[in-house]
């Protein structure tokens, strides 16, 4: 005869077991090192994910790795530029941006070195950037504003994460990053300045979260949630009472102090939903996340990043924050 004690046990870990099978698997979400992107940090540290009743767990990468992981399909979603989309995209792994998280405000950078004043002062110089990335593109963007063209400037390919060394080195007149390396690259060089960042072309470069597409059909209610949580954050961050507690929570996740942490964030433009529904709108233009990613479409095709026009639209879904509209 059966133990009773047995029999129970038995019965509570099948039913155990049977919980586990019906379970759903958390949404994973590869996150790096930007002001936009840590700000998820806030939501995790409240516990505002817990409370909305969705699962996430946030991954966190370097750029470049957080995107390959993506394509590899070992997370759901991925923090990446519009541009960076289109990329991963063209080359086999689609995605959908439900999220327009910020646009960079001043970190990307071009930073001359000591005695170059202006984009103008480039002509006949040689400037280190990362060839078919956004700092191509914000550097294309300056030189055109000067009334330059990119054959007056020779372009030395250099690995973003390279750029304060080489411009340290005196090897170029001038280099083009993002943070945290155009910050570095200022440090690493004493006397260098920026002379175009993206401030002075806003909506450039939009920073968004990109879902599979089929992690999207799957748990279109959880995304939603996902949201829904982050205007949360953005109106968190954008209540002056909250600033040392904000920074306090982002310059923890890169292990720098609150005050060294400060710049970056101000060279970050978080949307709240209202400001983000404007950007939603479908125009020309960089003030539209729909004209900035023809933009970057174009750049791509001009510098052979990929061979066939990506369509926005299909990267973009508007319809999560619309929802949130009052």
């Amino acid at each position: 005869m059966k133990s009773p004690n047995r029999f129970r046990f038995l019965l509570a870990a099948g039913l155990l077991a049977l919980s586990g099978l019906t379970q759903a698997a958390p949404l994973k979400i590869a996150y790096s090192d930007w002001p936009g992107w840590i700000a998820w940090e806030i939501g995790i540290q409240k516990g505002w994910f817990k409370e909305a009743g969705v699962d996430v767990e946030f991954q966190w990468f370097d750029y470049v790795p957080s995107m390959d992981a993506y394509v590899a399909g070992k997370v759901d979603a991925v923090c990446m530029t519009n541009g960076d989309a289109l990329v991963t995209g063209a080359t086999g792994k689609p995605s959908v941006g439900i999220l327009i998280n910020d646009f960079s405000n001043g970190n990307d950078m071009v930073v001359a070195a000591p005695g170059i004043k202006s984009m103008k002062e480039l002509k006949g110089k040689k400037v280190g950037l990362e060839e078919g990335f956004v700092p191509h593109l914000l550097f294309l963007t300056g030189l055109e504003k000067a009334g330059l063209k990119p054959g007056d400037v020779t372009i030395v390919n250099t690995k973003t994460n390279e750029t304060p060394q080489v411009l340290a080195s005196k090897a170029v007149d001038a280099i083009s990053a993002w943070q945290p390396n155009s910050g570095e690259a200022l440090k690493a060089t004493p006397g260098s300045k920026p002379i175009f960042t993206s401030k002075d072309a806003p909506g450039i470069i939009y920073d968004l979260l990109y879902v599979s597409p089929e992690s999207l059909e799957k748990n279109k209610e959880d995304w939603g949630k996902v949201v829904k949580v982050w205007y949360k954050i953005a109106d968190y961050m954008h209540d002056e009472e909250n600033t040392d507690d904000v920074l306090k929570i982002l310059s923890a996740r890169v292990k720098v102090k609150p005050e060294e942490y400060e710049p970056f964030l101000k060279g970050t433009y978080i949307l709240t939903r209202d400001e983000a529904l404007k950007r939603w709108e479908k125009k020309d233009g960089l003030g539209s996340v729909y004209g900035s990613t023809k933009v970057v479409d174009d750049f791509n095709l001009k510098f052979k990043v990929y061979a066939k026009t990506q369509d926005p639209a299909k990267y973009l879904d508007p319809s999560f924050t619309k929802a949130l509209k009052k």
